[in-house]
Protein backbone atom coordinates (compact mmCIF):
# COMPACT_ATOMS: atom_id res chain seq x y z
CA UNK A 1 0.00 0.00 0.00
CA UNK A 2 1.35 3.73 -1.38
CA UNK A 3 2.42 5.94 1.71
CA UNK A 4 1.72 9.55 2.55
CA UNK A 5 5.13 10.49 1.57
CA UNK A 6 5.29 8.19 -1.54
CA UNK A 7 2.04 9.41 -2.91
CA UNK A 8 3.83 13.27 -2.52
CA UNK A 9 0.99 14.01 0.56
CA UNK A 10 2.75 15.53 2.94
CA UNK A 11 4.03 18.00 0.45
CA UNK A 12 0.46 18.65 -0.15
CA UNK A 13 -1.55 22.06 1.25
CA UNK A 14 -3.92 21.51 4.08
CA UNK A 15 -6.52 22.70 1.78
CA UNK A 16 -5.63 20.09 -1.62
CA UNK A 17 -5.63 17.62 1.03
CA UNK A 18 -9.10 17.67 2.10
CA UNK A 19 -9.84 18.31 -1.47
CA UNK A 20 -8.43 14.94 -2.22
CA UNK A 21 -9.80 13.37 0.99
CA UNK A 22 -13.49 14.78 -0.24
CA UNK A 23 -12.71 13.19 -3.85
CA UNK A 24 -11.53 9.98 -2.40
CA UNK A 25 -14.69 9.83 -0.50
CA UNK A 26 -17.05 10.80 -3.03
CA UNK A 27 -15.27 8.20 -5.21
CA UNK A 28 -16.00 5.18 -2.30
CA UNK A 29 -19.30 6.07 -1.88
CA UNK A 30 -20.31 6.17 -5.76
CA UNK A 31 -18.74 3.32 -5.65
CA UNK A 32 -19.73 1.15 -2.78
CA UNK A 33 -23.25 2.30 -2.08
CA UNK A 34 -24.53 0.74 0.54
CA UNK A 35 -21.94 -1.71 1.74
CA UNK A 36 -20.24 0.51 4.00
CA UNK A 37 -23.37 0.41 6.76
CA UNK A 38 -23.50 -2.87 9.11
CA UNK A 39 -26.45 -4.36 9.72
CA UNK A 40 -26.95 -2.84 12.74
CA UNK A 41 -26.22 0.05 11.04
CA UNK A 42 -28.88 -0.16 9.22
CA UNK A 43 -31.55 -1.54 12.06
CA UNK A 44 -30.47 1.75 13.76
CA UNK A 45 -30.52 4.07 10.92
CA UNK A 46 -34.48 2.73 10.15
CA UNK A 47 -35.20 3.47 13.52
CA UNK A 48 -34.77 6.52 13.84
CA UNK A 49 -36.19 7.43 10.44
CA UNK A 50 -39.39 6.17 11.77
CA UNK A 51 -38.94 7.86 14.67
CA UNK A 52 -38.69 11.19 12.43
CA UNK A 53 -41.61 10.20 10.54
CA UNK A 54 -43.53 9.94 13.66
CA UNK A 55 -42.72 13.28 15.40
CA UNK A 56 -40.73 15.47 12.59
CA UNK A 57 -41.07 18.76 14.65
CA UNK A 58 -39.44 16.80 17.72
CA UNK A 59 -35.61 17.51 16.87
CA UNK A 60 -33.62 20.68 17.75
CA UNK A 61 -33.58 23.07 14.87
CA UNK A 62 -30.38 23.73 13.15
CA UNK A 63 -29.72 27.32 14.15
CA UNK A 64 -30.05 26.24 17.98
CA UNK A 65 -27.75 23.38 17.33
CA UNK A 66 -24.48 25.81 15.69
CA UNK A 67 -25.51 28.32 18.16
CA UNK A 68 -24.18 25.60 20.94
CA UNK A 69 -21.73 24.17 19.46
CA UNK A 70 -20.37 27.66 18.63
CA UNK A 71 -20.87 28.70 22.23
CA UNK A 72 -18.73 25.38 23.24
CA UNK A 73 -15.95 26.55 21.16
CA UNK A 74 -16.42 30.43 22.24
CA UNK A 75 -17.03 31.72 18.99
Amino acid sequence: MPSVESLGLDEMTLDDQLELVGAIWDRIAATHSGTLLTPADRAELRRRIADDDADPDGGIPWEDVKADARRRIGR
